[in-house]
């Protein structure tokens, strides 16, 4: 892996790609510190020869670097109550890890986030087969899904906010899934340092979407041991239990009286070792929590996250109806991330916002079609600060 070459995309270059794309206006800023910069660096070589890219942003105390390959999150740094910066995004040093077996570190996740049952489904009265590549099930699009894909990445600038929009055109039948999809993702970050996540798709078939991202988190600090001690909050009354494949029953179950109650703020590790099904299932949390907002036009506040040594605090807002929360189960001490440090079971959190899993197969969950002439579109806002 090479990081050697380094670009900085200033006014003029920016300006050629907003006239090409449409993407808001140049980047105006010409600062040292990176503010208002996009820095492309070379960040590996696919076995096929494709090149991969790094991109690094900067805006209000925040910084994000992004990899073309996967629209992966590699690092987000924000700083603690003390103002010191750190990165909360578990990830890896080099592009060989995350081709070798990410279990998708920062990923952007389609066509479906999320599992479908047998890796099937009808629409329209046609059946279609998708790649079985999580026991029974097909898991976040396939086993070669987007977060496998490599994206084209523009900088843009708009208003106050500095961003990268990464785009890509999904081949009718790829991975299974009918119609072509032609999907744009902008990743922003805002003058007060947010990050935010516009997700927008068209098709020419009938066909099914349901993005997402899945960066794991720990607000103390990539590589600095379990987020058990992190305190959350979610605005769900219910959560959707799954049978012993991580399959929804179709029930949507109060979280009252059980581990997934999250309503009031507690320890991601309060009950995490309860001797509940659920819990035994997904060994640990790894469930979609039914959003008390419902789908919305517009961002709504529905989870809050504090991390109590550092101070940091992240809240996050969406137009989706569910998140999936999930406690970092399966990382086994296998996997050393950008660190050099070892990831360990609970090390890191994911609150993937989306729709609901297997919603295919579900008529009673909310519908995750889309038809020609629809566009899909999704936003998600993460905001930072401290107490």
């Amino acid at each position: 892996m090479s990081t050697s070459r380094r670009t900085v995309i200033t006014a003029a270059a920016a300006t050629a790609a907003v006239a090409a794309t449409g993407t808001g206006t140049a980047f105006a800023k010409d600062r040292s510190d990176g503010e208002g910069h996009a820095v492309k660096e070379h960040f590996g070589t696919l076995a096929d020869g494709t090149k991969v890219d790094r991109w690094t942003i900067e805006n209000g105390r925040t910084k994000l670097s992004v990899l073309s390959y996967g629209g992966v999150v590699q690092t987000l740094e924000i700083p603690d109550r003390h103002g010191r910066r750190a990165n909360v995004s578990l990830g890896f040093a080099d592009l060989d890890a995350y081709v070798a077996g990410s279990p998708y570190f920062g990923a952007l996740i389609g066509r479906y986030g999320n599992r479908i049952a047998r890796g099937t489904f009808t629409l329209d009265g046609k059946k279609y087969q998708l790649p079985v590549n999580d026991g029974p099930n097909s898991l976040h699009g396939g086993d070669k899904g987007f977060d496998k894909r490599v994206w084209s990445v523009e900088p843009f600038r708009k208003g106050s906010g500095v961003g990268l929009t990464l785009r890509r055109v999904s081949d009718d039948g790829e991975m299974g899934y009918p119609g072509t999809l032609t999907v744009r993702v902008d990743y922003t970050l805002t003058a007060a340092g947010d990050f935010r996540i516009d997700y927008e798709a068209t098709t020419d078939k009938a066909t099914v979407v349901n993005l997402t991202n899945h960066t794991y988190y720990n607000l103390a600090g990539e590589g600095s041991g379990a987020v058990y001690d992190h305190r959350v909050q979610i605005a769900a009354s219910r959560y959707t239990p799954v049978d012993k494949t991580l399959i929804p029953t179709g029930e949507l179950a109060r979280v009252a009286g059980t581990p997934f109650d999250f309503r009031r703020a507690k320890e991601i590790g309060r009950d995490i070792r309860e001797a509940h099904q659920q819990v035994l299932y997904g060994q640990g949390i790894d469930h979609n929590f039914a959003l008390d907002k419902g789908l919305t036009r517009r961002p709504e506040h529905i989870v809050t996250v504090t991390e109590p040594e550092s101070g940091r605090v992240m809240k996050i807002a969406t137009t989706e109806p569910g998140v999936q929360f999930y406690t970092g189960n399966q990382l086994t001490g296998t996997l050393a991330g950008t660190s050099g440090r070892v990831y360990r079971q609970g090390d890191g959190f994911c609150l993937e916002t989306q729709h609901f899993p297997d919603s295919p197969n579900q008529p009673s969950f909310p519908s995750t079609v889309l038809r020609p002439g629809q566009t899909y579109r999704s936003t998600t806002v993460h905001s930072f600060s401290t107490r």
